[in-house]
């Protein structure tokens, strides 16, 4: 018994450390060799039957007839894999992939044996040509067959790992093929061979069986065909940009098989010169032996690593270059060597082939189901189906066509020792003309990612103004929705507001009231022209018909325009009989521009309205002070309207005080942003003062003890202010700030960086800003991590094995900590919003939010392919779903943090350090923890608590300070009776009146 524990024990500590050197995680284990498994047993029969077939072919045709062959598999080809598409839109996937294998064994068995009974010769030649014909297809089937089920059971981060594992089962099966088969040579033909082989395909097809049955739920349970309505409205929302990716995939896919098949065609013809039938098969044999382990050695240890440092396009480019360069280099090498100069040929195409077969069965393979991840999953099977299937068919077609017309072409008009290089320059193109496909491929990898998460927005900067203006003048003119011609008079405001006047000027006779204000209202902002003055009167010729709001705003326009206003016509606008916005706006124009003796009439009408008892009175008494400029006896009048009972007159006058830049109530502007009812009007007028609030904003966004909700929407008006010093101050206290106001600031940058891109100098210089944030917060995240590895001590350790009190408050510590972690990954996807494409970072921090396993991982992915910092690597693995000790274990290789383990008690002195990064609640847990823990805290960590600025921060420091020192606290506590906080307040009579009883 304790030498089988011994040996658990033992297994324990070897497996992580056997997955850590494959580079695989244990939750992806057994999945992993499941698969492995079955495509090991399939691909060993599949070796022995191809190898066998290839012999019987080569022995029966010699190379004569391989482009016939390339253009017959390509027809074959086609047609199955058009069917088993078809079969997936009938049939549940599961079933489909299940039954594939066996449905293509029982062909194979019936033509070995119709070969076998068979005795006329021209039939048996027949007869070979479908064998090796069957067996091509086999292999587009089974390797699509693979890539589909990887893609079911792993998620776009796991494959990069799993799936050259996977995909070494070929590459064994080359190794044990490889070596067996010049053993069952000699002892069986090689129709028994083939025959060996479909019992083997068949054993492999039952491993899949099981791995399906144990993985059901990754396979979808009704047939393609069924799409949900939902699923096919977002299908049509990315069939535009999905069809340009699938065609680039075929593209690619296509051409990686032109590249094999033209090397594989001359490897193949010099294979066939130099051997004859049995030594050619047992040169294939060895050649695939050795072939698999050097392919075996680079996919366990190199190519998921590879693939996930250097990423997936990098690996995919490795086998055209090397092809591309490697093919005339190696022979022109070759050839310059005398002793083999009559086979540099052969010898030179053997070296290719070998580096064509390494980097195809290593890192193209393994690339290969990782590109179609970005494809929605309901329809991913049957898109890889159909592109990479028929990519692979039509392209052996095409090959055959050309190779076939490449040698007719070279036996009329080229020389004989330069027919073979005819061949070598055809592989060149195909090589470079797949790297310009990898290239465009990949700009649309992260695109598609990002739009399976979320739609792309319009930018004004990418609209022509001139056919923007056209647009707004058709849509307005015509008969529509009144929403949407506002929301074009927005947009136009936005996008050009000096020349929006240019626009709206001539059909303000034609729209409606309130489109007309909205108009008149942008037209202002613009500035008063007197070029549209002819447009704007009619507007005041029919006063009783025209809306009185519409009438003053005409009536301001044209008496700011004009260049010498007769003002006596505007006094007979003060009569009562008009509108109270008409008289307002009259008023307000006469202090502006009047006589003394019109402004005393002007004051007089404004100050009966400001103190009338109708609330529409009050209102447009103070809007129209707004414009005023001569406020005169009319300023007492401010302090009761801000006091006003109407919040209407409240928010008018908090707009007038901006306006006019009333510095004495300024004040005021601050005020109201503390109240829910004021605070957008608060917010909007401090905007309008832009530097000269900043100095205001800032000292009540940076001050700890006023209410958290006031100090955010400090920093936002900040944001929204946007000028040089106002931008300046945002980084400035986003560099010193920590925690929760960094995170206010963040949000407010974010607002106002609308060109997120890194672009020039200017930009490099925040991009380095940027970064070395980044680095604070991984540091933040290692003394995280730290604590959460040292507080799991705490059950082992002597003196706390007693307490359950002790283990609860340690279990609302570690909650804390993990909240805080959260908040810390949050913050690090907000600063990598200010340097990259809103869009990928939105879709980004979309999926890693998901609780789904699969979301995680294409989050991750499209971070990968946008981030481009030193640390990119890094972010990863901490915005995994790894444990704490893994991920320290990445910050400490980067020496971002030191680690060792130390006592709990100098663990959390080491936080309490920390106080300003931690959250409120984390630190009243600390207090909370050592007061149950009785671990002695110092005078400084205490103090500081009690005037922390959360109450029930400073409540728990009250409390540990009780367990520890009733003399110190006792003299406090006098001071403390007038906290604001309720709870802390109760705490203190409280220990108050205990504290009395005692002493008496």
């Amino acid at each position: 018994m304790e030498l089988k524990n011994h040996w658990f024990a033992a297994n324990r500590v070897a497996l992580p450390r056997l997955l850590q050197c494959v580079n695989l995680r244990p939750e992806e284990s057994e999945r992993t060799q499941i698969m492995f498994l079955f495509y090991t047993t399939i691909s060993v029969g599949l070796r022995w039957a191809e190898d066998s077939t290839v012999a019987l072919f080569l022995g029966e045709y010699e190379t004569n007839l391989l482009p016939w062959m390339y253009i017959a598999s390509a027809i074959i080809s086609t047609g199955l894999v058009f069917l088993y598409s078809w079969l997936q839109k009938i049939f549940p996937l599961r079933q489909v992939i299940v039954a594939i294998a066996p449905c293509m064994v029982m062909p194979l068995i019936l033509l070995v044996l119709l070969r076998w009974g068979i005795h006329v010769s021209y039939l048996a030649v027949i007869l070979v040509f479908l064998l090796r014909l069957w067996v091509d297809a086999f292999y587009v089937l089974n390797d699509l067959n693979t890539s589909i089920v990887a893609n079911q059971i792993f998620n776009i981060r796991e494959i990069k790992r799993t799936y050259p594992l996977v995909s070494s089962g070929l590459l064994v099966a080359d190794v044990i093929s490889g070596f067996s088969l010049p053993w069952l040579v000699q002892y069986a033909r090689l129709n028994k061979v083939i025959l060996i082989a479909c019992v083997v395909i068949l054993l492999g097809s039952g491993i899949l069986f099981y791995l399906t049955h144990q993985y059901r739920a990754a396979f979808p349970e009704t047939p393609q065909i069924i799409i949900s309505q939902e699923q096919a409205s977002r299908e049509r929302f990315l069939i535009s940009p999905l069809k340009r990716y699938v065609w680039q995939l075929f593209a690619f896919v296509g051409l990686l098989q032109v590249i094999g098949l033209l090397v594989d065609f001359q490897y193949l013809r010099e294979l066939q010169s130099n051997l004859d039938g049995r030594e050619l098969a047992s040169f294939l044999g060895l050649f695939g032996g050795m072939l698999g382990l050097c392919e075996l050695l680079i996919q366990w240890f190199i190519s998921s690593r590879l693939i996930e440092r250097m990423g997936v396009f990098f690996t995919a480019t490795l086998l055209p270059i090397t092809v591309g360069f490697l093919l005339p280099g190696v022979l022109l090498f070759l050839y310059l060597i005398p002793a083999i100069q009559s086979q540099s040929f052969f010898w030179g195409l053997v070296i290719v082939k070998f580096c064509d077969e390494v980097l195809r069965y290593t890192f193209v393979i393994s690339s290969g189901p990782i590109l179609y991840q970005p494809i929605p999953e309901g329809i991913r099977s049957r898109m890889q189906t159909l592109s990479g299937g028929t990519a692979e068919a039509i392209a052996t077609g095409l090959t055959g066509l050309v190779i076939f017309i490449t040698l007719l072409f070279s036996k009329q008009f080229v020389p004989p020792l330069l027919q073979k290089w005819v061949l070598v320059a055809e592989t060149m193109l195909i090589a470079g003309t797949c790297l310009k496909v990898v290239w465009e491929l990949r700009s649309r990898y992260v695109d598609l990612l990002v739009l399976s998460v979320a739609r792309g927005q319009l930018s004004a900067t990418n609209v022509g103004l001139r056919f923007f203006k056209q647009g707004v003048v058709k849509a307005l003119a015509e008969k529509g929705n009144e929403a949407d011609k506002r929301s074009c008079i927005e947009l136009l405001a936005q996008i050009d507001s000096q020349g929006a006047a240019e626009v709206l000027a001539p059909l303000l006779v034609k729209l409606t009231p309130d489109l007309q204000c909205q108009s008149l209202e942008v037209m202002l902002v613009g500035g008063a022209n007197p070029l549209y003055l002819p447009a704007i009167r009619p507007l005041l010729e029919q006063p009783q018909e025209t809306n009185p709001e519409v009438f003053a705003l005409a009536l301001r326009y044209i008496w700011l325009a004009e260049p010498n206003p007769n003002l006596s016509l505007l006094e007979e606008y003060l009569h009562s009989r008009h509108n109270s916005l008409i008289r307002a706006t009259a008023a307000a124009l006469i202090l502006r521009q009047g006589t003394p003796m019109q402004k005393v009439a002007a004051t007089k009408t404004m100050r009966r309205m400001l103190t009338h008892k109708q609330e529409r009175e009050r209102i447009n008494g103070v809007k129209a002070l707004t414009e005023a400029v001569y406020l005169q006896a009319l300023r007492i009048h401010i302090p009761n309207l801000l006091q006003d009972e109407s919040l209407r007159v409240r928010c008018a006058v908090l707009e007038m005080i901006a306006a006019t830049h009333l510095e004495e109530y300024y004040s005021a502007l601050i005020a109201a942003l503390y109240y829910k009812s004021t605070r957008t009007t608060a917010m909007l007028a401090l905007v309008r003062l832009e530097n000269e609030a900043l100095e205001m904003l800032l000292r009540l966004a940076t001050n700890i003890y006023k209410p958290e909700v006031v100090r955010m929407y400090a920093w936002r008006t900040i944001a929204q202010i946007a000028t040089q010093q106002a931008m300046e101050a945002l980084w400035e206290n986003l560099e010193i700030s920590c925690g929760t106001t960094r995170d206010h600031i963040l949000q407010s940058l974010l607002k106002i960086h609308k060109q997120p891109g890194v672009r020039g100098l200017a930009d490099r210089f925040y991009e380095s800003r940027v970064e070395n944030l980044i680095h604070q917060e991984l540091r933040f995240l290692g003394e995280i991590y730290a604590a959460h590895i040292d507080f799991q001590t705490v059950d082992k350790q002597e003196n706390y094995q007693s307490s359950e009190r002790v283990l609860i408050v340690l279990e609302l510590l570690q909650r804390s900590l993990r909240e805080l972690e959260l908040d810390v990954k949050e913050r690090l996807l907000l600063l990598l919003r200010l340097l990259y494409s809103p869009e990928k970072m939105q879709a980004a921090a979309f999926n890693l939010r998901s609780l789904s396993v699969v979301n995680l991982a294409r989050g991750l992915e499209i971070l990968e392919h946008t981030v481009t910092l030193s640390s990119k690597s890094l972010l990863l693995n901490i915005l995994d779903n790894r444990p704490e000790p893994e991920k320290l274990q990445h910050l400490i290789e980067a020496k971002i943090i030191e680690y060792q383990n130390i006592l709990v008690s100098d663990r959390l002195h080491r936080l309490l350090m920390l106080d300003n990064l931690l959250s409120d609640w984390c630190l009243a847990c600390c207090f909370h923890f050592a007061q149950v823990a009785r671990i002695q805290l110092t005078s400084s960590e205490i103090l500081a608590s009690l005037r922390h600025p959360t109450g029930f921060v400073r409540e728990a420091a009250i409390a540990y300070l009780h367990l520890v020192s009733h003399r110190v606290l006792q003299q406090i506590l006098p001071q403390l009776q007038k906290d604001p906080h309720p709870l802390v307040a109760a705490q203190v009579k409280e220990l108050l009146k205990k504290y009395h009883k005692n002493y008496n």
